[in-house]
């Protein structure tokens, strides 16, 4: 199932150029890809059949298209990604769509439209005060009359090329796509699919967890050996899943002096800090396969924005069995190391390719990255003969 660096070589080539209990009523669905080779995956090794170290397609490939579109993620594995992701948020009616972010105003043209304008209004999510339009409040219909825009426009310029191109994709649209994509590929398309604010929407009543192992388990891709990885920031989603779903299991991870949200709500002292030690680390093996830490957790930036001494995030994780899928890596100046920076604009490129075969020195699985082509060719040189420590 897995394509070697000469086919992956070829295939960048080509496209350069052109925690709740009594959880019930989850109904099976027809199985429509169950046996078919490109969901459930029996028979094979699940993620350890995965290349190493992993490239992760950030929201698709959102260095050259608009996030979380088809566009961006066909294009993704043009380039060579090995995985593809998606951050999931609900409609008013349930649905499970793919956005960052549950306010639509900076990846849509909501604010184009007239009849949406009262629905402009300011909430507090994860507490924090956010001004804009919400996916919560507004019908799938609804949402399928807006049409997806670059969100960082002043970074990706040319990404706004590609304003107005495509939809916002139901997570479901996704699952046939990606079944299609497999079977014209000849391969799995792997999915790493995060719930956003968890928290947050289960007291809005939509809680992220059921829907999304109902439709996995429509799907086939509900098995330990399921092509597609679950992630979340919120441990609680992540332990409530593992009792859903068997399906590999990821816990983000962010700054080290922040407190995972689920954690505020239940009066939980705990940090970050106290998450990446090996206590904590045990903790999360027992739900989890895999963190996924900013990777400032690894590689600490000093005050002049250059990487720091390392730290033992990537051996103290291994020791534990867990994988280590690290965000973000990026091609331009402004998301870059100091010492990787090329001039002062700090929307050029900078020298990616050297930052990237820094991280992947330290030992990581994987990587999330918005130019899946730069990852693909830094993790060439690091796969030949080359095994995860924790395999």
């Amino acid at each position: 199932m897995t394509q070697g660096g000469a086919a992956r070589r070829t295939v960048l080539g080509a496209a350069v150029l052109a925690a709740g209990t009594g959880i019930t009523g989850l109904a099976a669905g027809s199985a429509s890809a169950a046996g078919d080779g490109y969901g459930d995956g029996h028979g094979d090794d699940g993620y350890r059949d995965l290349p190493y170290p992993t490239v992760i397609g950030h929201r698709g490939a959102s260095g050259y298209r608009p996030e979380h579109t088809l566009g961006s993620y066909r294009l993704a594995l043009d380039l060579g990604a090995d995985v593809v992701e998606q951050d999931l948020v609900p409609t008013r009616d349930g649905h499970l769509v793919c956005r960052h972010e549950n306010e639509i105003g900076g990846t849509t043209d909501v604010a184009d439209h007239p009849g949406f304008a009262s629905r402009r209004t300011t909430k507090s999510v994860d507490g924090v005060s956010v001004t804009g339009w919400f996916t919560e409040d507004f019908t799938l219909a609804e949402l399928r009359t807006l049409r997806a825009k670059e969100r960082i426009p002043a970074v990706r310029q040319r990404n706004t090329l590609y304003d107005g191109q495509w939809a916002v994709p139901t997570f479901e649209e996704v699952l046939r796509w990606a079944d299609r994509e497999g079977r014209r590929r000849g391969r799995r398309v792997w999915l790493h699919v995060e719930t956003k604010h968890p928290s947050y929407f289960r007291g809005l009543g939509l809680g992220l967890e059921e829907p999304l192992a109902k439709l996995l388990r429509r799907y086939g891709r509900d098995g330990r050996n399921a092509a597609v990885f679950l992630q979340s920031f919120e441990p609680s989603s992540i332990q409530r899943l593992s009792r859903l779903v068997s399906t590999p299991r990821v816990v983000l991870l962010s700054a080290a002096g922040t407190r995972p949200w689920d954690f505020e709500v239940a009066g939980d002292p705990r940090t970050v800090a106290d998450l990446v030690k090996p206590e904590g680390l045990k903790w999360i093996a027992g739900f989890a396969q895999g963190i996924g830490p900013t990777m400032d957790l690894i590689l600490p930036r000093n005050a002049s924005g250059g990487l720091g001494a390392p730290t033992t995030l990537v051996e103290d994780a291994h020791a534990r069995g867990l994988l280590l899928h690290p965000y973000t890596a990026r091609n331009e100046n402004s998301f870059l190391p100091a010492e990787y920076r090329k001039g002062t604009d700090p929307t050029a490129y900078g020298d990616a390719l050297a930052a990237f075969r820094t991280y992947f020195e330290q030992g990581i699985d994987g990587i999330f990255t918005d130019n899946p082509d730069t990852g693909l060719l830094a993790a060439e040189a690091f796969r030949p003969g080359r095994r995860p420590v924790n395999r």
